[in-house]
């Protein structure tokens, strides 16, 4: 008799993993039709699904990937379409380092700078149209907005829904002042619900983030299909990564905390499924500025999504470089689990947003992060905060532009800027995940106060528009701060793209060198290249035993960034030798080092 243990497993089909999301997001629908309507609306009519799905692996990114995140209307000159400038600018100054581009939301929109979107299927007039998408898609790796967990209170659908029309009638997610609200959580301090005159009388709406940003009723499923079939026509216009925007808040359910609900992590599960059998190879990226834990549980079981933000390191970054002490980041990266096969972090320091302060919560003490946003405050900066359970209210998010943040430290400006800036976008490169780099932090960007004067933003301090007559001049200056900063940027990432020990899947180890240090190891998948990379986060020099390195002996050792061979930066070592017990390296202020036996270097 043959024991049923040894049978291998058997992987659920396609149909059977769509039955088990449904159970959990609509158990009280019609299931056949509405995986009729569910497969019509990813693959329509003339398109069909992959036989078997896309397994997890490590083929949908590697070391050579780099994305630029930017707004459509960056870059400007007053006669050009703004995406065919963008356009412009990445092949000119980019293309020879950064393979991928994220293009904030270009649909019409009414605020928040494209997040309260009035037409899903439309490119903002202003700043040109799906062809000029399409072109960008053809030469980067694509990335677009899902702005899936509200609209604007201007579009179609809502203006809709308060005449009563179907199906936008049951569009919006409404709910009494009377109801249980204490527990919902909120990035904003506005209040949660608006009223509005509709042909079915008085109702009050849910707005998660702005009183012109109406939440999506997602119980609905006429709403899954419509963004089911947005996603789709992302997909051919040439879109290979998507973002999927505030999707935590996404499911309501009156006397909970209106966040990371089982049916939103279903809900991510099925598209994920969907592209898993898609035709094209698709990354599907959660954006999710929540505690930590909480954003790791966006992976899954690899079966979410297929990156995450790294939300917790730009204000870790901040800390270190502003308190001199890598302390934290260095208990966190202890911490943090490799990413699971077929998923990864995207890392970054600075975005559109600013700087989140969630992702620390539990790991900076309030003390530090007072003395961090004091700091900021004094090179210019600003703080949002948000409502909390009771009333009270928290920083939500720091914003300046992050060379603008690496003025000083918490003792105030000082002349190395320069160097502290680079040394944070170091770090980025070099971690586990794939990086991705604001164009503002790129192009070293200074704080936008007027922008925050003209729309009573915070974080237009971080959107500043380049005129870009003026932006050449600056980038062909090489004395100018937009110069120095790119030049040496694309110089780090181009090398950083010729190491495999920089795969985002690449083994990574912390290494305990001192609160003056954040180091960490590398090693290829193929464990034929190690690297490490050793970060000083202070502005004095530090000197470290070579034998604490544990370089394999035989070896060139090289550090990829100076070109310096070991026995050069350990002063006493002979070339391809291992270090003497007396041998030192020396780290000058901010000075970073990838140590490596392989790859080539500047």
């Amino acid at each position: 008799m043959t024991d049923a243990r040894a049978q291998p497993a058997i992987s659920p089909t396609f149909d059977q993993k769509l039955d088990a999301l449904l159970d959990v997001i609509y158990p009280d629908h019609d299931r056949a039709g509405l995986k009729h309507d569910i497969l019509a609306a990813f693959w329509p009519e003339g398109s069909h699904r992959r036989r078997r799905a896309r397994m997890p692996g490590t083929a949908l990114w590697s070391e050579r990937d780099t994305v630029v995140i930017t707004y459509g209307s960056t870059i400007e000159d007053g006669q050009h379409k703004p995406l065919d400038l963008l356009r412009h600018f990445l092949e000119t100054w980019l293309k020879d380092a950064i393979n991928g581009v994220h293009i904030l939301p270009f649909f019409p929109f009414t605020s928040d700078d494209g997040f309260a979107v009035t037409d899903y299927r439309a490119v903002n007039s202003n700043l040109g149209d799906w062809t000029d998408i399409a072109r960008i898609g053809a030469d980067f790796k694509l990335m677009s907005d899902l702005v899936l967990n509200h609209v604007s209170s201007q579009s179609v659908w809502f203006n809709e829904y308060r005449q009563g029309h179907p199906p936008y009638d049951r569009f919006f997610v409404e709910a009494s002042p009377d109801d249980d609200l204490d527990s919902v959580t909120r990035p904003r301090t506005s209040p949660l619900l608006r009223r509005v005159d509709t042909a079915m009388g008085e109702r009050h709406v849910w707005c998660t983030f702005s009183h012109d940003q109406v939440d999506l009723e997602f119980r609905n499923p006429e709403v899954l299909l419509e963004f089911l079939r947005v996603m789709r026509l992302h997909i051919d216009q040439g879109v290979r990564i998507l973002r999927l925007d505030a999707v935590a808040f996404l499911w309501k359910e009156i006397g909970t905390s209106c966040i990371h609900l089982p049916q939103t992590h279903a809900v991510v599960r099925l598209m994920r499924l969907l592209l898993d059998y898609a035709q094209e190879p698709v990354v599907l990226l959660t954006e999710t500025n929540v505690p930590n834990a909480e954003n790791l549980s966006y992976f899954g079981n690899r079966n979410e999504a297929h990156a995450i933000y790294n939300f917790s390191l730009p204000p870790l970054i901040l800390n270190a470089l502003l308190c001199g002490t890598s302390k934290h980041l260095n208990q966190w990266q202890m911490a943090m689990p490799p990413a699971q096969l077929g998923c990864a972090y995207l890392n970054f320091s600075a975005s559109h947003d600013g700087i989140g302060m969630r992702g620390v919560e539990g790991i900076i003490p309030d003390d530090e992060a007072d003395a961090m946003i004091d700091a900021v405050r004094s090179f210019g900066g600003l703080v949002s905060m948000r409502s909390t359970p009771g009333g009270g209210q928290r920083p939500y998010e720091i914003n300046i532009t992050f060379f603008d943040a690496m003025k000083g430290t918490v003792a105030g400006a000082d002349g190395w800027q320069f160097e502290r800036f680079l040394c944070s976008q170091t770090i980025v490169m070099a971690l586990e995940g794939i990086p991705a780099f604001y164009i503002h932090s790129l192009l070293a960007t200074p704080n936008d106060h007027t922008g925050v004067e003209k729309t009573g933003v915070n974080r237009a301090i971080n959107r500043h528009r380049w005129h870009y007559p003026d932006l050449v001049e600056r980038l062909h200056d090489p004395e100018s701060d937009q110069s120095r900063v790119l030049t040496e940027m694309k110089r780090r990432i181009k090398i950083r793209r010729a190491q495999k020990a920089f795969h985002p899947n690449a083994t990574q180890f912390t290494m305990q060198l001192g609160e003056a240090l954040f180091g960490f190891w590398r090693q290829s998948l193929d464990r034929d290249q190690s690297v490490f990379a050793i970060h000083n986060v202070t502005d004095t020099e530090v000197r470290i035993p070579a034998v604490s390195l544990n370089l394999i002996g035989g070896d060139a050792w090289i550090d990829l960034l100076t070109g310096e061979r070991l026995d050069e930066m350990a002063g006493d070592t002979a070339p391809d030798t291992p270090p003497s017990g007396g041998a030192e390296i020396t780290f000058a202020p901010y000075q970073c080092r990838w140590i490596s036996n392989r790859g080539g270097g500047i």
